[in-house]
């Protein structure tokens, strides 16, 4: 792969050393080319997301199927995401190179470079100007995004909107969909549509002008955000968001695009969960509790640690381990204070287990006997993670709020354990009878668990939608 050596810095000028990605487009794979005047041609999508493989950001998942589905589904799907050295380098160990592997090698990849003024700290990359008058280039900096948008992934904006020109002259698209954060690739989203006249879709991953975590506003009526966001919601055709709290939340918020807001929920990959058979834990073996997933400082963890020291005062759970897998946050200064706490409560039978490769999962679930569902936040909040448990087919305990969106999508699943409030005698009582349906485990109740998480699977969340941008696309032609 080409590293591209020139992209623009804040000031206007060449900055090789601000720039990332490769110059050429990183290509899984090039649809055929397709007669332009072809009336029955596959609808070609253009997919905005920043956040893609080999990224191991939580939203990355979504993204990855969305992509998938398409192309199973015989549209021409192209993806324009960050340079791939974006998550190894800036992000620090960012990156699942197992999960890159799985994306549809009929879905093409561009990967234009992106300035990275804001994400670089070594000042031996700095360009010349910045290096020789660093206030005045910050402050241009600071102007751009006061003009434009307030999101430090602006910089992605200028090699997505070329690329994009230049993929649309040789060939149109019928579709252009956004998922976000960031969300400046829904402005990109809006900009290519009212530009190239084809309609437009964002979907919602997180809450934008809210903090879905805390249900505070972050940008209210009359900022520059809101106006952004209020300016994409009137021209988008559809505006897909994870959870029907999130959606209502926006229909309140902006009436006017209410009849365009729609839910598709996340799901689970059977090609990583597959569909195990029924094994109960073994009986001359301590319990296995598990945690999968990013451990975040967001995470209700002194709840979880305290309620699991107290549970395991019964006997059932008295030499049973609670086993965390998965990376320690996204920056080395937060996964070094995330491992202090952890090794803090080893003495209870707590062990970090490390990452994991999407090839892994199947695996780290089987030598699972209970899942842990820990997961920050309120009525917003689903999280991906709770289908692939659902998938798996074992007793799963929520430590979280009990409102939360999650609580939707678990409410019927037969072996869900979980209290009426958040507090650590609520988490050790849900434990307890986890660990009870664990060690009395029978193939009718993993059955039901099992038909309970079908309808969840990605095909089944996705499929729906597909239809309906299909739909637009042949209602716009």
């Amino acid at each position: 792969m080409r590293r591209d050596v020139e992209s623009t810095g804040p000031a206007g000028v060449s900055t090789a050393d601000q720039s990332t990605g490769s110059a050429g487009a990183d290509r899984v794979a090039t649809a055929p080319q397709e007669k332009a005047a072809d009336p029955v041609r596959r609808p070609r999508v253009l997919y905005l997301a920043f956040f893609f493989p080999p990224s191991r950001g939580s939203g990355v998942f979504r993204a990855r199927a969305t992509a998938n589905h398409f192309a199973e589904s015989d549209w021409d799907v192209t993806v324009i995401t960050a340079p791939r050295e974006f998550f190894s380098y800036y992000l620090e160990d960012g990156s699942d190179e197992t999960l890159e592997a799985t994306v549809d090698s009929r879905v093409r990849v561009e990967r234009p470079p992106m300035n990275t003024y804001h994400w670089e700290t070594d000042v031996r990359r700095f360009s010349r100007l910045r290096k020789a008058v660093p206030v005045l280039t910050d402050r241009f900096y600071r102007r751009m995004q006061s003009v434009f948008l307030p999101e430090h992934y602006i910089g992605w904006i200028p090699g997505l909107l070329r690329r994009a020109a230049k993929l649309h002259a040789r060939r149109r698209f019928d579709l252009v969909v956004a998922t976000g954060n960031p969300f400046v690739s829904f402005a990109a989203a809006w900009f290519l549509g009212r530009t190239w006249r084809v309609p437009y879709v964002v979907d919602y991953r997180d809450a934008w002008t809210f903090n879905q975590f805390t249900e505070q506003v972050r940008f209210g009526p009359g900022t520059r955000t809101a106006k952004w966001e209020s300016r994409i919601l009137r021209g988008a055709a559809e505006i897909v968001y994870v959870n029907d709290g999130m959606r209502q939340w926006y229909a309140e918020r902006y009436p006017f695009a209410a009849e365009r807001m729609t839910v598709v929920p996340n799901g689970w990959e059977p090609e990583f969960v597959g569909r195990p058979e029924f094994r109960p834990p073994a009986p001359d073996r301590p319990l296995r509790f598990g945690y999968l997933g990013t451990v975040t400082p967001y995470l209700p963890l002194d709840v979880l640690f305290e309620g699991w020291r107290r549970a395991r005062t019964d006997p059932m759970l008295a030499d049973a381990e609670l086993h965390i897998h998965g990376h320690l946050g996204f920056f080395a200064q937060t996964a070094e204070e995330l491992h202090e706490q952890l090794a803090a409560h080893e003495d209870a039978g707590v062990r970090y287990r490390g990452a994991f490769g999407k090839a892994d999962v199947a695996r780290v679930y089987g030598e699972t006997d209970v899942l842990v569902f820990c997961v920050p936040g309120a009525k917003y909040v689903t999280s991906g993670k709770i289908f692939e448990y659902m998938a798996a087919g074992k007793p799963i305990v929520s430590v979280h709020r009990p409102d939360i969106a999650a609580a939707e999508v678990l409410a019927g699943y037969p072996l869900w354990f979980a209290g009426d409030r958040l507090d650590s005698d609520a988490v050790a009582e849900s434990f307890v009878a986890a660990a009870k349906a664990a060690r009395e485990s029978d193939r009718a109740r993993y059955d039901a668990a099992l038909v309970h998480a079908e309808q969840y699977t990605r095909d089944a969340t996705l499929r729906p939608w597909e239809t309906r941008m299909r739909a637009l696309v042949e209602e716009s032609r």
